[in-house]
């Protein structure tokens, strides 16, 4: 080569490089999405946990921004998801409480509601969900492949994902087959068995371990689509019920948690041997595949331009639910009310952003959000306009701009007695018991609680504060949408639809 070739092939390889630098440039933000599965807002080391360990998650605190007053979709999972995926408040959304579609899945969404990833998907970008979906049967218009995804590997059904040793999980539209016999995710120990034998737990263990399965496929599918802007859903079925980690995790936990007596079984999901060791084993498992995304981020050389996110669909478990322990782990970390509540304890969630650019290590944000805000955030980072939502681009608020206080949150919830609740500044406005048949025909009643000075809930302010409480009213009878499908009934005076 002479040195004019050699100096034309050193001027191409240059412009070359500089090309590359300005489309990455000009690339929008991938985002990574992580939703744990009945997470308590005390369950993590940064939100003041003290037993269970989750070195990788406080590293994201660490790294970025630490949400204080996020609030999930709605007290379970797949109404939560559902104002998450569309970004629509309950009062809007079509799905407002959990219900079985069969012979497998939830009841859909319908083909008209836009999702984030359709949304993404119009920007140029591929998403991957893996996990749990919760918004349609394989055989409806509202399964993740119908709705944007181009790649889904998971459980669709959430009572399928009671046990972590199915048959199979869901490869896009196909069964992919597991090496599990039938393990149930609920059941008791045999009348004779004797809680204190490991033997007499073996028919609820299995040889492959879905959260095992789904991240390998997370991770391989990350590999795949690295040279272009990507939205990984990554909705974890942990730390849900049932009780099941492989036994050597176990060990980890025999110093921190010296006491720990079997759950046999009959309180609803599988029995454990040591169901403290098992659920804060769970807990540090998921921590360290969210360890594993990270890293790989940084492996492939994405990491600076992903928005990571960290959340929980809901609050945690109701104490002693399937071996469950809430009060023992504080997991609520001192908020009232676990999950299907719609107290503080089962709506909001802990919540961590790493978005290098916008969000400052180590710092956090008390202004009031929601996850009907990740769409539009999502869609202005993208570059492109997102359907009507209920939500807010948070982007201002993730950089540490001020902000002007939002109007209002509004949660309403079918399910769990009914629940209506208006979040406005400091003031919190409750209704109960909407659907429940004992009250029909009784005045609906609202509470009112200051969150700033009554954190836990405890003194109801309503009759001290009457005009707070006929402005909220008005909200909630603004944003109430009737829904045949999920009414309340003592508001819209009617049946639910079968």
């Amino acid at each position: 080569m002479t040195r004019t070739d050699l100096g034309w092939f050193m001027r191409f390889i240059l412009a070359l490089l500089f090309a590359g630098v300005a489309a990455a440039a000009d690339r929008p933000p991938n985002v990574v999405f992580l939703i744990a599965d009945d997470l308590g807002y005390g369950e993590l080391g940064c939100f003041g946990q003290e037993i269970i360990r989750t070195p990788n998650i406080d590293r994201l605190a660490a790294e970025g921004l630490k949400m204080t007053r996020h609030y999930a979709g709605n007290p379970v999972c797949a109404t939560s998801r559902c104002v998450l995926m569309t970004g629509k408040h309950p009062g809007h959304a079509f799905i407002r409480d959990n219900r079985e579609w069969k012979p497998e899945g939830q009841y859909p969404i319908p083909d008209s509601d836009v999702t984030i990833a359709e949304v993404l998907g119009e920007a140029g970008y591929v998403s991957g969900g893996f996990g749990k979906w919760g918004l349609g049967g394989p055989d409806t218009d509202g399964r993740p492949t119908a709705q944007g995804f181009d790649r889904f590997f998971g459980y669709n059904c959430q009572r399928v994902a009671h046990t972590f040793y199915p048959t199979y999980l869901w490869d896009n539209d196909a069964r992919f087959p597991l090496d599990n016999g039938k393990v149930p995710g609920h059941g008791k120990l045999a009348e004779d068995a004797d809680p204190g034998n490991p033997a007499a737990y073996s028919r609820f263990k299995g040889d492959d371990y879905a959260p095992d399965i789904i991240s390998s496929q997370a991770r391989a599918w990350l590999r795949q689509n690295a040279d272009r802007p990507f939205f990984l859903y990554y909705p974890t079925t942990v730390p849900h019920l049932a009780l099941q980690v492989p036994d050597e995790e176990l060990a980890a936990y025999e110093e921190a948690i010296p006491e720990d007596p079997p759950y046999p079984g009959g309180k609803g999901y599988a029995p454990h041997i040591s169901p403290r060791r098992a659920y804060a084993a769970m807990v540090t498992r998921l921590d360290r595949e969210v360890g594993r995304i990270l890293d790989l981020l940084e492996e492939l050389g994405v990491a600076g331009n992903t928005v990571v996110v960290f959340t929980s669909d809901n609050g945690p478990t109701y104490d002693r639910l399937g071996g469950s322990d809430s009060v023992y782990f504080d997991s609520a970390g001192g908020l009232r009310g676990l999950k299907g509540s719609m107290y503080e304890g089962g709506v909001r969630v802990p919540t961590l952003v790493r978005w290098p650019g916008v969000t400052r290590p180590e710092t956090e944000t008390d202004h009031l959000s929601g996850f009907e805000d990740w769409l539009p955030t999502f869609a202005a980072a993208a570059g492109t306009g997102p359907p009507k939502t209920d939500g807010v681009d948070l982007r201002p608020v993730l950089a540490g701009e001020a902000v002007a206080p939002r109007d209002f949150l509004y949660r309403e919830f079918a399910g769990y007695g009914g629940f209506q609740a208006v979040w406005s500044g400091d003031w919190k406005a409750v209704r109960t018991d909407l659907n429940r048949k004992g009250k029909l025909g009784l005045p609906v009643e609202t509470e009112l609680y200051d969150l700033e000075n009554d954190r836990d809930e405890s003194d109801n302010l309503a009759a001290a504060h009457p005009d707070v409480v006929k402005r909220l009213e008005a909200v909630m009878a603004r944003e109430h949408e009737p829904s045949d499908l999920f009414p309340l009934l003592r508001i819209d005076g009617v049946a639910a639809k079968p």
